[in-house]
């Protein structure tokens, strides 16, 4: 379950990188104007929350990496990590997210996320910002259904170009 978590929230994380898309400007030192601009846009998004999780996640890890060889303490543990939770979670996660609207600053322009900005604000963009969750969903069900049936063909190709040499898989 533990790794599940950190994995969904590695999966949020990466599919909010990418979802700004192809529309990529050099990396570059990015101005105080363009990281708070990138902010709005990721808070216009609805991604001001992705920051709690990543801490949570990491609070978790390390109260479960002592967890195996100190069992008798876990009451303790989990006592401190509920504390830290409490202390932490909201503060380190706007961390988490400057860091993340850095990122996205570096790479586009303050113009670039401008529009974006003015984007996600129109009707469509926020149809995109509705819809987008669900469609990537689908996008990896489907993925993982072609992935699938691929793994089926090459399977039944390997059994084949195995048996040709003499071998039974």
């Amino acid at each position: 379950m533990h790794r599940n978590s950190l994995s969904r929230i590695a999966s949020i994380v990466v599919l909010f990188c990418t979802c700004l898309g192809p529309f990529v400007a050099h990396a570059q030192q990015p101005s105080a104007a363009a990281v708070a601009v990138a902010r709005e846009v990721m808070i216009t998004k609805g991604a001001n929350g992705i920051g709690e999780p990543v801490v949570r996640g990491v609070i978790e890890t390390v109260k479960n990496s002592f967890v195996p060889t100190n069992p008798n303490l876990t009451r303790e543990l989990n006592d401190v990590a509920a504390a830290l939770h409490k202390e932490l979670d909201a503060s380190k996660g706007n961390e988490v997210l400057d860091q993340m609207a850095r990122a996205y600053a570096a790479r586009f322009t303050e113009q670039e996320l401008k529009d974006l900005l003015v984007f996600y604000k129109t009707p469509l963009g926020q149809k995109f910002i509705r819809e987008e969750p669900a469609a990537i969903e689908d996008g990896l069900k489907r993925a993982q259904q072609w992935a699938d049936a691929f793994a089926d063909t090459v399977m039944a190709r390997m059994r084949s170009e195995m048996q040709k040499k003499g071998h039974q898989l």
